[in-house]
This record gives structure tokens, C-alpha cells and sequence, in this order.
């Protein structure tokens, strides 16, 4: 299904289906504040499956990250920080980053079995955090697989070439081509792994 969603006013209904599509376990294309991700709901096994499938890796060694709806729900998922590294996340976020954290348990097995690490996000785009904030927990963040970045950015390209892999596409507008900043801020002093579309000054 190609759903259209408006990116500044996401229509309640349709973040409904999308919603009922990932607790039914689907798998979706949806928006960011960067380039266009697969995503589920992180306590669906098999739909974390399917995503390592279609990316053709092993889920527990993939580089999988979540989306989170703000702090407050990404603080659920990494131990206790300090405040100094609260108050620069905060100053970064929502925004184009994702940061490599110490999972804490609620983050299921499935995703940190081999690393006790995890990336967390909270884009700045509408459409995705209206989603994780319905759905009540955050989804996942993968990249969508092969190289052609340019196909990536328009939904209806999207939908031609993943229609049978994935349950929805969300078409929240066309895409950008340039993924997240992320930074390991699991020992300081904090390094950027990936220079991405966020300005890293710290």
C-alpha cells in the first residue's frame, strides 16, 4: 500500500493504519528529517526478521537504530547518563543524528545480543515521531539496501521496487540522499562515526 500522509499535518486516520499495520507486525518505509528508512515495532520479532532479511544481514550484528518520540522516551532505552551528555543531546535533538548509547533492558534481545550498544533517534520530521508517539514505544531505523540513493527519495519509486517486501510506503514527500551523523557517545571524549547531514561541533 502507498499511503499518502501530509508531512506538517499527519491525518489521524492513516497514522492509524500505520499504527495497526506495525502492532500486526508489518514492515513500513516511512520519513525522516533525512533520507527515507525501513522501520517495525521494535518487540516484533519477526518483523525485525523480515528488515535483516531484506537488508540480506544478521539482525543481532546489523547496524539498527531506533526512532524515538523525545528524551523522555529515548531515556527508557539506554542506562542512566550523565547530565552533561542529557543537556547535549538535548541541544542536538529531534534533529538529523543518531546516537550509539548503552542499551538498557528494555531494549529486546534480538537488536543487542552481540553489542551492548544501541543507536537512538528522534528525527525532526512529523510523520515518524507522530507514528512512534501513537504506537506508544519507538520503531526501527534501517536503511534501505543497495546503493541507488536517488531511488530512494521518491515514494512512488519506493513503492514500485519494495511493494512485495514491505506492507506500506509511506509517501511523506520526497526524501533527501544524505543519512544521519552518528556519534558514539558511549566514552568520551564523543566521536562521530559518520559524518552525515547534522553539524557536529562538540
Amino acid at each position: 500500500m502507498l499511503l499518502h500522509i501530509h508531512p506538517d499535518n499527519p491525518n489521524a486516520r492513516h497514522i492509524k493504519t500505520v499504527v495497526e499495520c506495525l502492532l500486526d507486525g508489518g514492515v513500513i518505509i516511512y520519513p525522516t528529517d533525512t533520507i527515507y528508512g525501513l522501520g517495525c515495532d521494535i518487540f516484533q520479532h519477526k518483523a525485525v526478521e523480515r528488515i535483516a532479511r531484506i537488508k540480506n544481514v544478521d539482525p543481532a550484528k546489523a547496524q539498527l537504530s531506533f526512532i524515538c518520540y523525545d528524551l523522555s522516551d529515548m531515556s527508557q532505552y539506554t542506562k542512566p547518563i550523565s547530565t552533561p551528555l542529557y543537556r547535549l543531546l538535548k541541544n542536538y535533538l529531534p534533529g538529523p543524528y543518531t546516537f550509539i548509547l548503552p542499551a538498557s533492558k528494555e531494549v529486546p534481545k534480538i537488536l543487542h545480543s552481540k553489542k551492548s550498544t544501541i543507536g537512538l533517534r528522534v528525527p525532526d520530521n512529523n510523520i515518524a515521531r507522530t507514528i512512534v508517539q501513537e504506537l506508544g514505544h519507538p520503531i526501527l531505523s534501517a536503511s534501505l539496501p543497495g546503493e541507488m540513493v536517488e531511488e530512494y527519495t521518491d515514494p512512488e519509486l519506493m513503492f514500485e521496487n519494495f511493494e512485495k517486501l514491505v506492507d506500506i510506503v509511506i509517501d511523506g514527500g520526497i526524501g533527501g540522499m544524505v543519512p544521519s551523523t552518528v556519534v558514539d557517545c558511549t566514552n568520551e571524549p564523543y566521536t562521530v562515526i559518520r559524518q552525515g547531514l547534522g553539524e557536529w561541533n562538540d
